[in-house]
C-alpha cells in the first residue's frame, strides 16, 4: 500500500531521508533532472537552511521503497510572482502509470497556500499531468545565463 508523507515543517523531515530523496530525484528525473549539487541546494532551501523561506517536501513510499518525491520552495513573494515553485516531482521509473504522480501533484496543490509555478520542457511527458491539474502556460520563459 502506498504511503504519502507531507513535510511542511522542515524540522519534521527526517534527516535520514534527505540523502535518499536526493539520490532518488537524481536518478528518476532522468533527462529532465539536474546535478546532485543543484538538487541539494533545492533541498537546503526547502528545509529553510541559511535563512531561506523554506518549502514542502512530499514523499511516496511502498514499504521501504521510495516511489515518488516532490519539492516545493516558497518564494516569499505574492501575486506578481507565485508564492510557491514546484521545483522537482518524480516517480520511480518502475512505478509509473499507477497514479503516484497525480496523487503527489494533488497533495502539492492541497498543502500549498497561494499560487504555484513550475517549469517543464515542452517534450516532457509530465506536461500532460500538469495541464490536467490546472497549470497553464501564461508566459514564455527567457533566461540570461551570466557565467
Amino acid at each position: 500500500m502506498m504511503q504519502y508523507n507531507v513535510y511542511k515543517t522542515p524540522d519534521l523531515f527526517p534527516a535520514t531521508e534527505e540523502a535518499q530523496v536526493l539520490e532518488f530525484l537524481f536518478k528518476h528525473l532522468e533527462q529532465y533532472g539536474d546535478a546532485k549539487a543543484d538538487i541539494r541546494k533545492c533541498l537546503d532551501y526547502a528545509r529553510g537552511r541559511n535563512w531561506k523561506p523554506g518549502g514542502i517536501i512530499i514523499t511516496a513510499k511502498e514499504g521501504l521503497q521510495l516511489t515518488g518525491a516532490v519539492i516545493i520552495n516558497f518564494t516569499g513573494m505574492q501575486d506578481y510572482i507565485p508564492e510557491n515553485i514546484l521545483v522537482y516531482i518524480a516517480t520511480h521509473n518502475a512505478y509509473r502509470g499507477r497514479g503516484i504522480g497525480k496523487e503527489l501533484m494533488q497533495l502539492a496543490i492541497a498543502h500549498t497556500e497561494g499560487n504555484i509555478a513550475l517549469h517543464v520542457e515542452p517534450d516532457n511527458p509530465a506536461k500532460k499531468l500538469y495541464e490536467k491539474a490546472g497549470f497553464t502556460n501564461k508566459y514564455l520563459e527567457m533566461r540570461l545565463n551570466k557565467q
